[in-house]
């Protein structure tokens, strides 16, 4: 069903990662363990091995569907070290509206604003925003499927003031990395694959409920979902405090919409808040499909079937 890159997953075992020694799950659901190498991090932590011996490299992804742009918001305030990191045009390409409104940018474009960030073979990197973690996750999903080692500030910026720490308005300009990138480690699904995988599997819908339902679409030709996709909006993975739920609590929410025994996917509006849900599944014991093209691709195709209404 998948091509090459999702094949890894297989349509028919459950998607789950290697279990953790000592954790116990506390559902009814078989017993599912956390990913050995979590990818979240928390403020303190970082603000830990930024004092060590080998600092991570932090990247601010600040970014909000319809603006403002993140970088004045960075020079008020970002965590000290962190490069600003433009989303729209280093996180995404420029292409058709029917390739969607953020396509993958290409290895060697994405190669090159990495090493602009400093980035070198073996670095840790950390990456934060100040928006649900959109932003963050977007970078967290590519530079992982590029082999980099990648965390998220769980919480994001909210949760480093609310730990006291400092912030600095210094531009930074690092000294140019050499990082070698090798993108194609995760799942993604194109549009074909995606249309089979809401007959055959599990795809989530991570937008708002009110766009998936059809009742609002600000930004996109069509309002409405794929068809056979299931409602999973992003804010149901985040606590009041801005932070992912506890694995349990995410295990438990996507176990209710089938996930563990199917192959997963996610799409969302442009491919970007999907990889917080990716990031969220992961963080359960998930792996999941990217569709990067997500709705924003599939409305502009006026042949490809829509649906509405809170059923998928």
């Amino acid at each position: 069903m998948f091509g090459v890159a999702c094949g890894r997953l297989g349509a028919a075992e459950a998607t789950t990662r290697d279990p953790e020694p000592g954790w116990e799950a506390s559902t009814g659901l078989p017993e599912y363990r956390r990913i050995m190498t979590s990818p979240l991090i928390d403020a303190v932590e970082l603000d830990s091995l930024l004092h060590g011996a080998k600092p991570p490299v932090v990247l601010d992804v600040r970014w909000k569907l319809g603006g403002p742009h993140g970088l004045p918001a960075y020079l008020a305030g970002h965590i000290p070290g962190a490069v600003f990191v433009d989303l729209d045009d280093e996180l995404a390409a420029h292409g058709e509206p029917t390739d969607g409104r953020h396509p993958l940018p290409s290895a060697d474009a994405f190669q090159a604003s990495a090493r602009r960030w400093g980035i070198d073979d073996g670095d840790v990197v950390v990456v934060y925003d100040d928006w649900l973690g959109y932003g963050a996750a977007r970078g967290w999903w590519m530079l992982t499927d590029a082999g980099v080692d990648a965390r998220v500030l769980d919480g994001g910026l909210q949760a480093w003031r609310q730990s006291g720490l400092a912030l600095d308005t210094d531009a930074v300009v690092p000294a140019a990395g050499s990082v070698s990138l090798d993108p194609g480690r995760l799942p993604q699904l194109t549009i074909d694959e995606a249309a089979a995988l809401a007959r055959d599997g599990v795809l989530l819908d991570a937008r708002a409920g009110e766009r998936y339902r059809g009742e609002s679409e600000p930004i996109d030709p069509r309002a409405g979902h794929i068809p056979g996709a299931l409602s999973a909006p992003t804010a149901g993975n985040l606590g009041p405090d801005g932070r992912l739920l506890d694995a349990p609590l995410l295990r438990e929410r996507f176990a209710a919409l089938g996930v563990g025994a199917a192959t997963v996917g996610v799409y969302c509006g442009s491919g970007v808040s999907a990889a917080q849900e990716i990031l969220a599944l992961r963080v359960a014991g998930f792996d999941a499909a990217l569709y990067p093209g997500s709705w924003s691709q599939w409305s502009n195709h006026a042949d490809r079937p829509m649906a509405t209404g809170a059923q998928a």
